[in-house]
C-alpha cells in the first residue's frame, strides 16, 4: 500500500484506528513496566502475536526521558534499540500530549525514526497514589499495517509475492507473441520490398498491419498488466482501481476491433466487396464496445461517490 492510500485511508477509518490504539495501551499497561524490562518483553510478545502491526514498546520518566530499551517485534534490538534509554523524548508529541492529558493519547501519523515507516504512537501517564507522575508508556505501530489488518487484508498480502510472479510470468508471455508478430510484419516488409508484385502492393501492407495492430494491442495489454499489478501498489479495495484496469483492457480490444474494421472497409473499396457487411458489423461492434465501456465508467464513478457518502 503506497504513502498516498495510507493517508486516505487513515482518515477514512481514523475513529476506528484511535479506538484500536487506545483499547491496546489500556489493555497491555502495568504499573510494573516502569521498574521490570522483562515484563515489558513478555507483554511485547504477546501483543505482536495477537496485533503484528505493532512496532515499538518503551518507557519514559516523568521528563520525558527514555527509560527502558525499544522492544521491537520479537524482542529484536537494533542500534536504536541499544541507544533507547537516556534519551531525551519530551520534545516528542506523545510525550508532549500525554503529560498534559490523564487520557491515552494517541498522535497523528508521522515517519518513524527507527523503522522509517509511516506510523502513529499511543502513549499513557501513569501516576501513583499520591498523584507523582511516575512515567509514559508508549506504543508505536506500523499505520499500513494496522489499516489492513482492519480491512481483514493481512492474508491476501501474503500470496501478493506469489500473483506478482505469475502476472510476471504472463506478461513475459505476451511480450515474447509482441515479439513474434514483430518479426513476421518485419519479414513481410522486406519481401514486399525486394520482390514487389501489383497484388503483394494491394494486399500485404494489410497483412503488414494486423500484425502491427495485434502486437500493438497485445503489448499494450502486458504494459498495463505490468504496471497494475507488478509495478505499481494497488489498492484493490478501491473501486477506482478496478474501473480503470478494465478500462484500459476494454480500450486496447476498442482500438484494435476499430483498426481491423476500417482494414476491412479499405479492402471492400479497393475491389473486395464482400467484405463490406464484415467490416459494417465490426464497425457497430466498436461503437457498441465504446458506448458499454462509457456506460461502465459512468455508472462506476456514480456508485464509488455514493458509497463515499
Amino acid at each position: 500500500m503506497n504513502y498516498i492510500s495510507v493517508i486516505e485511508r487513515y482518515h477514512e477509518y481514523h475513529k476506528a484506528i484511535h479506538e484500536l490504539m487506545a483499547s491496546i495501551v489500556a489493555g497491555a499497561f502495568d504499573e510494573n513496566f516502569f521498574n521490570d524490562e522483562r515484563l515489558l518483553k513478555s507483554s511485547m510478545d504477546w501483543l505482536t502475536k495477537h496485533y503484528p502491526f505493532i512496532e515499538l514498546m518503551f518507557t519514559l520518566d516523568a521528563d520525558g526521558i527514555q527509560r527502558s530499551k525499544n522492544i521491537s517485534k520479537h524482542n529484536a534490538v537494533n542500534k536504536s534499540s541499544a541507544e533507547g534509554p537516556g534519551i531525551d523524548r519530551s520534545y516528542r508529541p506523545y510525550y508532549i500530549k500525554a503529560s498534559e492529558n490523564n487520557n491515552i493519547i494517541v498522535t497523528e501519523p508521522y515517519l518513524s525514526t527507527s523503522s522509517h515507516n509511516l506510523c502513529i504512537s499511543s502513549s499513557m501517564k501513569y501516576a501513583n497514589k499520591n498523584g507523582d507522575v511516575v512515567g509514559v508508556l508508549v506504543i508505536d505501530i506500523n499505520l499500513s499495517q494496522a489499516i489492513e489488518f482492519l480491512m481483514g487484508d493481512v492474508k491476501r498480502k501474503k500470496f501478493h509475492p506469489f500473483f506478482v510472479s505469475i502476472y510476471s510470468c504472463i506478461v513475459i508471455g505476451l511480450f515474447f507473441i509482441v515479439g513474434i508478430l514483430l518479426y513476421s510484419a518485419g519479414s513481410e516488409i522486406i519481401n514486399l520490398l525486394l520482390s514487389p508484385t501489383p497484388e503483394d502492393l494491394q494486399l500485404k501492407p494489410f497483412g503488414i498491419i494486423i500484425f502491427l495492430t495485434l502486437a500493438l494491442a497485445i503489448f499494450d495489454l502486458g504494459k498495463t498488466t505490468i504496471e497494475e499489478e507488478v509495478l505499481m501498489q494497488k489498492d484493490i479495495l478501491r473501486h477506482s482501481s478496478t474501473r480503470r484496469t478494465i478500462t484500459r483492457f476494454i480500450a486496447t480490444i476498442l482500438i484494435a476491433v476499430s483498426i481491423e474494421a476500417l482494414l476491412l472497409m479499405f479492402k471492400s473499396v479497393l475491389g473486395s466487396p464482400e467484405y463490406l457487411v464484415n467490416a459494417v458489423a465490426m464497425m457497430a461492434t466498436s461503437v457498441g464496445l465504446l458506448v458499454g465501456l462509457g456506460l461502465y465508467v459512468y455508472l462506476g464513478a456514480k456508485a464509488e461517490t455514493l458509497l463515499k457518502k
